[in-house]
């Protein structure tokens, strides 16, 4: 008997096997190009809506860029316009570097999580992937700038062959920065954690647009761009900015200072594509938790767990009963909740920066700080429309107005928990800054009288002027219900501002008639009338809540 080579076999017919597919040996960059570009013109067919939005911001950026471009060029031949590069680029690489935690859905290719199960090599990756990513408005943007920016400060044959060279290892930083931070929370920013962070964009963009106001005002005071100096001699040293500052030393003829600049921007852009790499190679071979068993938590003898472990540390510390339970229900909810969890940061980060830009800008007052007490004590308001839909769990325990008084009151206990010592950091912060120590009882008087109206009118709002919460949508409010969420809001800030007025008359007495040793009276009192107002609030809304439960269900179920 013959053994034949199976490679070798004939099928039916006589006919040779097919061989297999050759493996493909060619380029991925082309391949990643078309792909970057499917994906730009699928996007834009999904809807008009996004092919609109799309058009608007590519046709903003573009006329913003173009301006910005020719700012620069106006600036070419002033003093200290090197300065104002060098800043500018360093603000330019710390976008592109936490935008992706950010905006993590702006580019699909980000997620490297879907390249996973086809045969690629990390280095040939990396490579399509960084040139792919040239590809964009962020990326236009951001060549618009730096080529204003050499233009602006690239004097000389020399300095223009600098600014080639500069231009190039700025941009290719600034992408591979972004690539190398979103690879390395790949992870985090597919998570629910990581879409909550996602909602917080514009905090950041609140914030950052503050910053933005202050440098414009220190810029346009008497020191022009030179206050930009000292800052700039630190940054000159930090990639990308360091190649963007070497070419101003090529046009003053320091060449070894601008060879050990750009020498550094080299090195850098290096170990962020080494970092790049070996984040990419670990994401792409490492298990996450969809191939590891997750140990199931221990019961008691019974087969359930206690109910102290199931409330956790924070709920063995709030009171029992119905008060705690609705306090701990809300508290998870500020955590848990993407939208809830973004009102919140969003009015802890607003409430302390307020004091702080007014402050800087030179507006500063401690009377700024109740600027913390206004906004806190809006979580308040809404309250039964962050439940949605469920709702009709919550009133299902509502029999009687004692039990709509002990839900609002655990709910306002919860605000309150966060609200006091976020008050009380919010005031004392203010006067050691301001140097102002004496004015603190005051300040704190009325903060405390402040949120207390807000906690009653709250109540109020939320039993009279529901309104839903959309959970699947971006819009904090369903469609057709906006009017009822502004009245419900700028109502309530009206009267609790109105019910606030006894405090603050007492307080313009005592500073117009020179009293100014009783102003510590306004702390006792400030305390006492805003725990005053607010349970007469919340009795005051119990009975409205508890014959309102209908409608209260159906106007938090809409969207």
């Amino acid at each position: 008997m013959t053994l034949t080579d199976p490679l070798d076999a004939k099928g039916p017919l006589a006919t040779a096997a097919p061989a297999p597919p050759p493996v493909p040996t060619g380029s991925l960059l082309p391949v990643f190009v078309q792909l970057k570009l499917s994906l730009m013109r699928n996007g834009l067919r999904q809807s008009a809506g996004r092919r609109a939005a799309y058009i608007t911001s590519l046709v903003i950026t573009v006329l913003f860029a173009a301006l910005q471009l020719l700012g620069l060029v106006l600036l070419r031949g002033v003093d200290n316009a090197d300065a104002l590069v060098t800043v500018l680029t360093a603000v330019l690489a710390l976008g592109w570097a936490v935008m992706p935690l950010f905006f993590p859905s702006g580019d699909e290719t980000l997620d490297p999580t879907r390249l996973v199960m086809l045969p690629l090599r990390p280095r040939p990756l990396i490579g399509a992937l960084l040139v792919s990513s040239l590809i964009g408005v962020g990326p236009l943007f951001t060549l618009t700038l730096v080529v204003g920016s050499l233009i602006a400060i690239a004097h000389g044959a020399a300095a223009a062959a600098a600014a080639v060279l500069a231009g190039v290892l700025a941009v290719l930083t600034c992408v591979a920065l972004a690539r190398a931070v979103a690879t390395a929370n790949t992870r985090l920013l597919s998570s629910r954690k990581g879409r909550d962070l996602a909602l917080l964009s514009g905090l950041f963009v609140a914030i950052g647009v503050q910053f933005v106001n202050m440098g414009v005002q220190k810029l346009s005071g008497q020191g022009g761009l030179g206050v930009l100096r000292p800052t700039a001699d630190i940054l000159r040293w930090v990639p990308p900015a360091s190649a963007i500052d070497a070419v101003q030393g090529v046009s003053e003829g320091s060449y070894g200072v601008a060879a050990a600049q750009f020498a550094l921007s080299a090195v850098v852009l290096a170990l962020l594509m080494w970092w790049w790499s070996r984040s990419l190679t670990h994401l792409m071979t490492a298990p996450d938790s969809s191939t590891i068993q997750q140990e199931k938590p221990r019961r008691g003898a019974d087969g359930a767990g206690s109910s102290a472990a199931e409330r956790g540390p924070l709920g063995r510390l709030l009171p029992a009963g119905r008060t705690g339970t609705v306090m701990l229900r809300t508290l998870r909810y500020a955590v848990r909740d993407p939208k809830a969890k973004a009102s919140w940061v969003s009015s802890l980060g607003v409430g302390l920066l307020m004091p702080f830009i007014t402050s800087v800008q030179g507006n500063g007052s401690i009377y700024w700080s109740c600027w913390a007490a206004g906004m806190l004590g809006m979580q308040m308001y809404n309250q039964f429309g962050q439940d949605s839909s469920a709702f009709w769990m919550v009133a299902q325990t509502i029999s009687s107005p004692r039990d709509a008084y002990l839900e609002l009151r655990g709910r306002a206990f919860a605000v309150a928990l966060v609200g006091v010592p976020y008050v009380l950091l919010a005031v004392v912060g203010s006067a050691a800054f301001l140097k102002k120590p004496a004015a603190v009882p005051e300040a704190l008087g009325l903060a405390f009288g402040l949120l207390g109206t807000l906690l009653a009118t709250g109540a109020m709002a939320s039993a009279l002027r529901p309104y839903s919460i959309p959970q699947d949508s971006a819009k904090s409010v369903a469609p057709g219900q906006g009017s009822l969420a502004w009245m419900s809001l700028f109502g309530g800030m009206v009267m609790g501002t109105l019910l606030c007025a006894p405090l603050l008359g007492l307080t313009i007495w005592l500073h117009m008639s020179g009293m100014h040793s009783l102003l510590w009276v306004l702390l006792p009192l400030g305390v006492v009338y805003g725990a005053a107002i607010a349970e007469t609030g919340l009795r005051l809304a119990a009975p409205r809540t508890a014959g309102r439960l209908p409608e209260i269900l159906a106007a938090v179920s809409k969207g």
